[in-house]
């Protein structure tokens, strides 16, 4: 299976959930399932049914992470060289040459990726278009609602 970027932060983050999807509501679940089963007939038992439907929930989600976290290959932007260059981690600056807006994104791994909070998929278009371009770039970047061209003003790695 091909390795999944993720940033220091986003695995941290997947770590952190599947600590507590095994640690609390793993065993929150079981102990309502048995509660249910108490309560005698599991046909018309409904919240044995809901407690069955979150534990399938919950075992979902451990698998899916820890098939990322297998598969991740984490990168500490912080730890590679500054050449100016648009890379994965990067946190860039750009200025919209229609509006002469500026907006700020941080190019992170798809699970990661939370537009309102300025972070991006890398395999989002605009990452796409940005990656390899350096600071002082202009950059079209065709989106759903038009293109747009946008000017490269920084690239740090934070």
């Amino acid at each position: 299976m091909n390795k999944v970027p993720m940033t220091i932060v986003g695995e941290q983050r997947l770590r952190e959930e599947l600590e507590n999807l095994k640690g609390e509501a793993r065993p929150n679940v079981i102990a309502a399932i048995a509660e249910a089963r108490e309560h005698g007939d599991l046909k018309e038992n409904a919240e044995y049914h809901a407690a069955r439907e979150q534990q399938g929930f919950i075992e979902g989600r451990i698998q899916e992470i820890e098939g990322k976290l297998s598969n991740a290959q984490v990168i500490d932007v912080t730890k590679l060289p500054r050449t100016g260059k648009v890379i994965f981690g990067v946190t860039v600056e750009l200025i919209n040459l229609d509006n002469d807006e500026e907006v700020t994104y941080r190019i992170v791994g798809e699970d990661e990726a939370d537009i309102k909070a300025g972070l991006i998929s890398v395999t989002s278009p605009i990452a796409r278009a940005l990656i390899g371009k350096e600071e002082g770039d202009t950059v079209l970047v065709r989106t759903p609602g038009g293109d747009v061209e946008y000017e490269i003003s920084s690239v740090e790695h934070l």
